[in-house]
């Protein structure tokens, strides 16, 4: 009984931080329905640090506890007792291959079970890519990707579809470009069209040739 109690004082505290967040964001929640798996959730398009407590809101709506990566010196500083509370997972950039096999690992053992990832920067420029690495880990874990959004132009976040990856990068990535291309993301002009470098032959890029 004090399990119960516990938990639905835990729901209710979650809830009420969501309606913050969407007070203070001017977002508002889009009827989204939780994954009934594991899955790697893709935070998209990806172009503001707002992104971050939207993506909160929309698991504590649903009442899903997620991991996400951060670097890992934010788990060094003072707030990384609240970091590690909310979900944070520290990233050590210098071994992305350790990266992987630490996030299986957790998955084994139900200590990770929702992975935020968010595939693109906030700042405009760069290399003009979505990072791969949801791709990889999906398909290494055998987990769905589920396509969370950020929709600047409806003040609104929520939950897509969740996709199973196939190995055909293009086919898998037409299927997410599709979902994508009415999202526009809090700052629309940081936005990054979704494309893996693995799509395109070396140093070429269809918006290069535009």
């Amino acid at each position: 009984m004090a399990r119960t109690r516990s938990s639905a004082v835990t729901r209710a505290v979650r809830r009420a931080g969501a309606r913050l967040v969407w007070l203070f964001t001017g977002y508002r929640f889009a009827p989204s329905k939780a994954p009934d798996e594991p899955t790697i959730f893709v935070g998209a398009p990806h172009t503001s640090n707002t992104d971050f407590f939207l993506m909160l809101a929309i698991a504590w709506e649903l009442d899903v506890r997620i991991k996400f990566l951060i670097k890992d010196s934010w788990l060094r500083g003072p707030f990384s007792g609240l970091i590690r509370a909310l979900g944070g997972v520290a990233v050590d950039r210098g071994d992305p291959a350790g990266l992987v096999d630490q996030l299986l690992g957790g998955m084994r053992a139900g200590t990770v079970s929702h992975l935020v990832v968010t595939p693109e920067g906030t700042r405009g420029g760069g290399s003009g890519y979505w990072k791969s690495g949801f791709y990889r880990i999906a398909q290494a874990a055998g987990m769905p990707v589920t396509l969370g959004y950020v929709d600047g132009d409806r003040r609104v976040a929520g939950l897509g579809p969740s996709l199973r990856m196939t190995g055909d990068v293009r086919a898998d990535m037409d299927r997410i470009r599709a979902f994508y291309a009415d999202k526009s993301g809090v700052r629309p002009e940081n936005r990054v069209e979704p494309r893996l470098r693995a799509e395109d032959p070396p140093g070429e890029h269809p918006a290069a040739a535009a």
